[in-house]
């Protein structure tokens, strides 16, 4: 079996704040393949964009890694000046809003030219073209008239698809995208969505996508992965989780999705709200939640058993 483009295995970090240790991932453990899209899913502040940010080495000063491992092809990603000296070239992420992340005072295409001389290297008139080819295999018409433009001037869909340029203007093997799709219409969302499929499987690159968004990852990815307080508690191929969802969490998580077919009325909501990570937590995160808790939820920590072929849930009795 060949190695996994990226491996993460235990990985548990916290950050050190005034007010105390915030326990923001523990235990957390997967890996992706080349040509595969992982979709992680959960709830604000289950710790998605804390993943995608330790992955890509963006993380605050604050954060503090206390075990764990990062590989990306065998690499530890750990490693003093590992991650800077692949992000933008090899790994490259999109960021939840395309307006404050792109430079609202210099032009679009310039901002490509920038990643492509600072990783290529490039001369910067050869960048220039690259660039303007780059917003074209995004398919933005007029490309060359759209790289002279400033941020204001594009759409927010436009905007989306100029950061997807941007981190694909080096063919990278891995992308991170978080939450590509926020604020966008259903008609921009499924052509961004097409593109990064479509990519994945032209180039081989690997892809996370992040999302709380459980229809759009059910439709473009081969797995799920979902997360509640800095765990992991279910992941199985997407076929196999949406046939059989097993950890309470998940079905409830499925169950407070819209659907074209539901009405307000059959939506369901998810009892409480996420724990404190800052304190003493129980060794299950969803238990004060959970309508399936019994006494020995409580009796240590709750292993990750795997219930099916790839199929896997943190749970003591899950459904």
């Amino acid at each position: 079996m060949s190695e996994p483009l990226l491996s993460v295995q235990g990985l548990t970090l916290d950050f050190e704040t005034r007010k105390g240790r915030v326990k923001a991932l523990e235990d957390i453990s997967f890996s992706l393949a080349r040509g595969e899209i992982l979709g992680i899913v959960g709830e604000s502040g289950s710790g998605k964009s804390v993943l995608s940010f330790a992955i890509m080495g963006l993380l605050d000063a604050a954060a503090r890694m206390r075990s764990g491992a990062i590989r990306f092809e065998g690499m530890d990603l750990a490693q003093k000046g590992a991650v800077a000296a692949l992000r933008g070239r090899e790994l490259s992420m999109i960021f939840q809003s395309p307006r404050t992340a792109l430079n609202p005072i210099r032009r679009v295409g310039q901002q490509i030219e920038d990643v492509l001389v600072r990783h290529g290297p490039m001369p910067r008139a050869k960048a220039r073209e690259a660039a303007v080819a780059a917003i074209a295999r995004v398919r933005i018409p007029d490309a060359e008239r759209r790289a002279r433009a400033f941020p204001f001037e594009l759409s927010g869909g436009m905007c989306q698809r100029i950061m997807i340029a941007m981190a694909l203007a080096c063919s990278p093997s891995l992308l991170i995208a978080d939450e590509p799709t926020t604020g966008l219409d259903v008609t921009t969302q499924a052509v961004v969505m097409d593109l990064i499929r479509d990519l994945v499987k032209e180039t081989r690159m690997g892809a996370i996508l992040i999302t709380h968004d459980l229809a759009l990852a059910g439709e473009y990815c081969d797995r799920l992965m979902v997360m509640h307080a800095g765990h992991v508690v279910e992941t199985a191929p997407t076929e196999s989780l949406f046939g059989a969802l097993r950890h309470p969490y998940t079905r409830r998580l499925f169950a407070a999705t819209p659907t074209a077919a539901a009405t307000l009325d059959d939506l369901a909501v998810i009892p409480g709200a996420l724990p404190d990570l800052r304190g003493t937590l129980p060794f299950c995160r969803y238990r004060d939640r959970c309508e399936r808790c019994e006494p020995d939820c409580d009796s240590g920590p709750v292993p990750f058993d795997v219930i099916a072929p790839d199929h896997a849930v943190r749970c003591r009795h899950p459904a």
